[in-house]
């Protein structure tokens, strides 16, 4: 998933499907999570974390135009490196953070 704010997504459709729930059980942070879904297929399109209210966690495969991510969705950091899959190596030419990094980080 990757973090863009909300004011630079635009719905072309299913808008209105869309259902969510939230928790913060699970959530490490202890922030609240709202998984937002597809009424109709079930796909999780996107999670709003409440310590990052103004951001929308995307999955890439919602996303219609498939070039976005060479471009304005090509990561800029990876974080959570400390609970990378051991199979999975690290991203190439972006900054790595252990956790989510905080202004003194940036």
């Amino acid at each position: 998933a990757f973090a863009v704010p909300s004011s630079s997504i635009r719905f072309i459709r299913g808008e209105s499907t869309l259902k969510s729930f939230s928790h913060h059980q699970t959530i490490a942070t202890g922030n609240t999570m709202s998984n937002h879904f597809c009424s109709t297929c079930g796909t999780l399109m996107y999670r709003v974390s409440s310590g990052l209210p103004d951001a929308l966690l995307l999955r890439l495969g919602p996303v219609d135009d498939f070039r976005l991510a060479e471009t304005k969705l090509k990561p800029v950091m990876e974080v959570y490196t400390e609970t990378r899959v051991e199979w999975l190596r690290p991203a190439v030419g972006i900054e790595q953070f252990e956790r989510v990094p905080g202004a003194e980080d940036l």
